[in-house]
């Protein structure tokens, strides 16, 4: 989430970023949330004040057997209006925080600026690409045709975007995920972790899901979110935690099943094994 004081001192640019993103530039909206917000604080501030003041003066009066029947009467339309106040800053507080957190992140500079993914630019390429003479097969007939990848029984059990895996293909997800766990954690001094695959909403506004891929997410009944990615449990093993600087870097990873109900897949390919609503993957964070 972007630095509101950052905002506050640099509006212009948050809207170039924004623009140069394709979003909407609405750093004036913002910056008003903000200023009301801000002045709502400090009119409680000052309330809480001077009901700090009057209760002072009610301890004192009633110690010298005085009327503070005045006192008390300002001090209750003080609460009253307080907690009207109270309300004012809920309500400013999270209109404020939904907009920043829906904020995308400012992008570098050497980042090409284009309307979509025909702006970008290769950076490099590292080896040679391979030259057929004759017509690859994609995958999905690759399996399709060896027997084992079975796109049918698959949609027969859970619906379209699942994949049943057989035999050989199989085992080699089996000992991939094997190799690449053994390697990190052996030759590189990483944790092995076996995660949760449901977590709770902070876990996934903590890094990145919520609110942006919110659609994109499966939602039990009970405010719970299957995990997209092992990433998500693996951060919040520390988050709200003050770690040590002589404990790291803490390494660990974790192979997982990944569900994504790809909400904002429409038109896109999603022959084959491509954008599935479960797929399995390795995470490593350091």
């Amino acid at each position: 989430m972007l630095d509101i004081k950052w905002i506050r001192e640099n509006p212009a640019l948050l809207d170039e970023f924004l623009i140069n993103r394709n979003a909407e530039a609405f750093s004036d909206r913002i910056l008003n949330l903000d200023s009301r917000n801000r002045e709502v604080i400090s009119q409680i501030q000052l309330i809480q004040s001077r009901r700090n003041e009057i209760a002072s003066q009610i301890g004192i009066a009633r110690k010298n057997r005085q009327d503070t029947h005045n006192l008390e009467k300002e001090s209750s339309d003080l609460k009253n209006k307080m907690t009207s106040l109270e309300q004012e800053h809920e309500k400013f507080s999270a209109e404020l925080n939904n907009i920043l957190s829906s904020l995308p992140n400012i992008p570098l500079q050497d980042v090409p600026i284009g309307e979509d993914e025909s702006a970008n630019r290769c950076v490099r390429t590292v080896g040679e690409i391979p030259k057929f003479d004759f017509s690859p097969k994609h995958h999905y007939e690759l399996g399709e045709d060896l027997g084992l990848i079975d796109f049918q029984t698959a949609a027969k059990v859970s619906g379209s975007r699942f994949t049943i895996l057989k035999g050989a293909i199989s085992k080699m997800e089996r000992a991939l995920k094997n190799f690449m766990l053994d390697n990190h954690t052996q030759n590189f001094g990483y944790q092995e972790i076996s995660v949760p695959f449901l977590v709770k909403s902070e876990c996934m506004f903590g890094t990145g899901q919520l609110p942006k891929f919110a659609e994109d997410s499966f939602h039990t009944t009970d405010d719970r979110w299957i995990i997209p990615t092992a990433e998500v449990p693996l951060t919040n093993m520390f988050r709200e935690s003050i770690i040590p600087a002589e404990k790291l870097p803490i390494r660990v990873t974790a192979f997982s099943a990944c569900f994504r109900s790809e909400a904002g897949a429409a038109g896109r390919d999603t022959r084959g094994m491509i954008r599935n609503h479960q797929f399995k993957k390795k995470n490593s964070n350091a």
